[in-house]
């Protein structure tokens, strides 16, 4: 408790909650890391396609970042119109459910919980890489250093909304103001600078022609670049009031902030001929041929590694409150509902962050090996909030409801035709996994909701219910022998009343007859019955006589008190046999059985 305390803080009250509300400044440092963040690696991602093909197939990485910077734009402004018609948060699972049924909100939902545990995988991996680019001496210890982030974004995030904010605002916008630095000078040098750079490899020099599907393939990579969009369409509850408002307005804020950086990284690894290295990112490459090798190159690359492992940050608030809503609704455990000591919901975040780890090792810490896995969920869950929406405006209509129809059913489309383009160019390399795992999510969902029904329907009180009659209350005290434990548990059974009895199975005669002598002495009263067990099996004699009781009276209630020692400490328990939770494993599921413990502490 005191090791908790210290690592997650002192509880806070309920009535604190408001205070723990986000100002659209934190907010955009909290929800915005995950998109911003993808300007270190989308780039990258679309060049290590083309490049497949020479040299020549580069030029299309300005197309393709163009027509990657048209989704940002459409998705903005569909995002926003879903912040303001759906402010209880939830992004594609709440739209999908309003306007689509179940099973498509399910897909969503599904499908937006992959994203985010792969989102924290891959932004972990992607910031290491930008440490190990600057010190490649630790790139062997890629997957340890990935791990230890990750449990310290669990613990931040454990210890409240409010307070991770705070502590991650500042390297998040210090991350962004040297990205911004190096967009700006570098394209700024770009204009004066008509000098070529000769290039890697002679047009031609690739191994695949310029075809239509290379171009999709790079297309489909660089999708990742608009990953993180609905995080803030999932949680405006987060936001102070007016949440819808100032939701939307730091909408706007992340989508130029996104699309800045992310073009002028696209056009100076054009026009320098940047192409990726195994051992060197992009972003380093530009940052050394813009800045040298000197401080600012080096506040770049801590940069960019800094907004890389904060963009797990923004699973971490997407992940639990989305887990959040499904609970409510029967889809996931009650308890993922709940808020932590902290305000928080820390069932979710500690679920989250085990999952990112099992997969960082799974993959080795490769970023490259992660990014197949990134972009298909997240598309799935747009194209389908997207559809939603238009589902919606055809329904309710509105205000204005054709223009916004207009915008939902472009989104709609772009991201239909993104997924389409990235489930097949990138289904061998990875995205099965994504495709094969949400209907397994869906199964799962129905499969919590289904027992939750169960649950209600059978202890739910109908108006044929009447109050119960009264019992017999049948106590056994099952024992090995007579001691001040087992006299504790029949001092107890005495003050319950009832018919009670004590249990001695006899698997050692002498033993058994000393037994019976002491209870003459100290049983106070109570009734010793000694069941043979020709086999030695207390278990089973014990299980055996309880369910003969159990058939003799069908409406007698069973009491089992358990005398149990407990050690001083904890090593101590191996000393002892575990009989006692044996018999309580055993007895659990038998109706009308009631089980007890009356612990006896030793001191020493």
């Amino acid at each position: 408790m005191i090791l908790k305390r210290w690592l997650v803080g002192d509880p806070l009250k309920t009535a604190q909650a408001v205070d723990q509300r986000l100002s659209k400044t934190l907010a955009l440092a909290i929800f915005s890391s995950n998109n911003i963040s993808s300007v270190a690696y989308a780039t990258e991602e679309i060049l290590l396609v083309l490049v497949l093909a020479g040299t020549a197939a580069v030029a299309w990485s300005i197309p393709v970042s163009l027509a990657i910077l048209f989704l940002v734009l459409v998705l903005t402004i569909s995002y926003r119109q879903i912040i303001y018609e759906y402010p209880e948060g939830g992004g594609a699972y709440t739209v999908a459910k309003a306007n689509l049924g179940e099973l498509p909100s399910l897909a969503a939902a599904g499908a937006l919980m992959i994203s985010y545990v792969v989102t924290v995988a891959v932004s972990i991996a992607a910031g290491i890489a930008a440490l190990t680019s600057a010190v490649p001496s630790l790139f062997v210890h890629r997957e340890a250093l990935g791990l230890v982030t990750i449990l310290f974004i669990v613990i931040m995030n454990l210890r409240g909304v409010r307070e991770s904010g705070q502590f991650f605002a500042i390297p998040t916008y210090f991350a962004i103001g040297v990205l911004g630095l190096l967009v700006v000078v570098g394209v700024v040098r770009s204009l004066y600078d008509s000098k070529p750079v000769p290039p890697a490899m002679g047009p031609g020099g690739g191994l695949e022609p310029i075809t239509l599907f290379l171009i999709l393939r790079s297309f489909a990579v660089g999708c990742s670049a608009v990953t993180g969009m609905e995080v803030i369409s999932n949680g405006v509850k987060a936001f102070r009031a007016p949440e819808s408002k100032n939701a939307a307005t730091t909408m706007i804020w992340m989508s130029v902030i996104l699309g800045s950086l992310f073009m002028g990284v696209s056009w100076l690894a054009y026009h320098y001929g940047i192409l990726p290295k195994a051992d060197e990112t992009v972003v380093s490459q530009l940052a050394r041929v813009t800045f040298g090798t000197g401080a600012v190159y080096y506040a770049v690359q801590i940069g960019t590694m800094i907004l890389l492992i904060l963009a797990a940050n923004s699973a971490f608030a997407g992940f639990p409150h989305l887990a959040s809503i499904l609970a409510r609704d029967g889809f996931m455990p009650h308890q993922m509902a709940t808020f932590g000591d902290r305000l928080v919901f820390s069932n979710g975040i500690v679920i989250l962050g085990f999952f990112a780890c099992l997969l960082l090792v799974l993959f080795q810490g490769d970023t490259h090996a992660l990014i197949p896995l990134y972009a298909i969920g997240v598309f799935m869950s747009f194209t389908i909030s997207q559809s939603g929406m238009v589902r919606s405006w055809l329904r309710r209509k509105g205000e204005h409801w054709r223009k916004k129809l207009l915008v939902n059913g472009v989104g709609a489309f772009t991201t239909g035709v993104a997924t389409l383009i990235i489930a097949t160019t990138k289904f061998r390399d990875g995205s099965w996994i994504v495709l094969f795992l949400v209907p397994l999510l869906i199964m799962m969902f129905r499969g919590i909701r289904s027992h939750y029904k169960a649950v209600k329907e059978q202890i739910t009180l109908t108006r044929d219910s009447r109050p119960p009659r009264p019992r017999h209350n049948l106590i056994l005290i099952p024992i090995s022998g007579v001691n001040r434990s087992v006299i504790r548990a029949v001092d107890y059974a005495r003050s319950r009343g009832g018919d009670i009895k004590a249990l001695l199975v006899d698997v050692n005669k002498e033993e058994t007859a000393l037994a019976e002598i002491q209870w003459a002495q100290w049983g106070c009263g109570v009734p010793l019955i000694v069941l043979p067990s020709p086999y030695r099996s207390i278990l089973g004699s014990i299980m055996d006589f309880v369910e003969e009781q159990r058939q003799k009276d069908p409406d007698c209630w069973i009491t089992v008190v358990l005398p149990e020692i407990l050690p001083a400490r904890w090593w101590q328990n191996i000393l002892h046999n575990q009989r006692a939770l044996m018999l309580k494993a055993s007895l659990l599921f038998k109706d009308r059985v009631v089980l007890t413990d009356v612990p006896f502490h030793l001191t020493k």
